[in-house]
């Protein structure tokens, strides 16, 4: 199964949504990071279920236990174990689901794949594996931020149904984010949202909507060639996300409908570094050791004649590169079932 996502750092989720608990096995963390509960636990708050009117109603603490590879407040470079007990489970009320498959989950799929699984709610498919990557992604901003201590990542909510926010992401703040519990920014859209969840979710059904993540002051060179790209290892981290049905980087499909001499037209070189336009391209660097500027995505190059009148017209970048954007198509359950 595939249960570990990651190389240099690598990361295994274990654990079933109503069995003694969930977790995750963090190998390649640096030693020497600054890393504590709360840290995680900060994080893992965020995702708890409970916490509001719209989100699943099981009642889960969700505190973490450091279980090792933490010494006197810092990494120690060896696996990082962290475990989240499970404490609201109760199996008794799936006793139904025993003979049962239920539609739109991974019952069927996990029965005649295995020969068994665990009818005690979602087990391994359900959105309570993501405690896991919450906690093992607490740790690798502790780690980004050690490193690159500039870097900026900020997700939110851009569209519930057919309701589309207002968002301008070159400004968007964390602090925005969080103080919408539908974790939408736009503070004029946030009500209706969550208006149209509760009336979906009390009808007995439920929506779709898309999630968008910006990272900004991306350090140039990340990823590997083919089929280790940054991108991709995004897509697949992505994707793998319960009920997450799309993916979309930059400007996305969006980019079939321009002309390549569009998406490249702000793109400026110089001194071996690369930006383009936040509202153009948004565009993930190249992948070789220097970049002399960041290419379109999904778009043929512009022609000899464009290209040279792009670096004719270069200038010394005012500000870092600009990181990638992403958008991830992801549904939006009202109607929850336990987790």
């Amino acid at each position: 199964m595939g249960n570990s996502f990651g190389q240099l750092f690598r990361i295994t989720t274990f654990g079933e949504s109503h069995g003694g608990g969930v977790g995750v096995v963090v190998d390649g963390c640096p030693p020497r990071i600054d890393l504590s509960n709360d840290d995680i636990q900060r994080e893992l708050d965020r995702r708890r279920p409970g916490q509001s009117k719209i989100t699943t109603q099981r009642k889960e603490p969700d505190r973490c236990e450091i279980l090792s590879g933490v010494f006197e407040g810092k990494t120690l470079g060896t696996p990082i174990t962290v475990l989240v007990r499970n404490e609201d489970a109760r199996p008794e009320a799936y006793e139904a689901m025993r003979e049962t498959f239920r539609p739109a989950h991974a019952d069927f799929t996990y029965q005649a794949k295995y020969g068994i699984r665990n009818w005690q709610g979602g087990g391994r498919a359900s959105a309570r594996e993501t405690i896991g990557r919450v906690a093992a992604a607490a740790i690798a901003r502790r780690v980004l931020s050690a490193l690159f201590p500039k870097i900026e990542i900020v997700a939110f909510v851009t569209q519930v149904h057919q309701l589309i926010a207002k968002i301008d992401r070159s400004k968007v703040k964390a602090a925005e984010v969080e103080a919408s519990i539908v974790r939408c920014p736009d503070k004029g859209t946030t009500k209706t949202m969550v208006d149209l969840i509760q009336k979906t979710r009390a009808a007995g059904d439920s929506l779709g909507g898309v999630i968008e993540c910006v990272v900004r002051n991306v350090p140039a060179g990340l990823g590997e060639p083919v089929f280790d790209k940054l991108e991709a290892d995004l897509a697949k981290a992505m994707l793998s996300l319960p009920a997450t049905k799309g993916f979309e980087i930059g400007s996305g499909f969006s980019a079939t409908q321009m002309h390549g001499s569009e998406r490249s037209r702000n793109a400026v070189a110089a001194l071996g570094r690369a930006r383009t336009s936040p509202a153009e391209s948004r565009a993930v660097f190249p992948t070789a050791r220097k970049s002399t500027f960041a290419l379109p995505l999904n778009r043929r190059p512009p022609s000899r004649a464009s290209r040279t009148a792009l670096l004719h017209r270069a200038k010394k970048p005012s500000s870092p590169p600009v990181g990638a954007t992403i958008r991830v198509y992801c549904h939006v359950l009202s109607r929850w079932w336990r987790q």
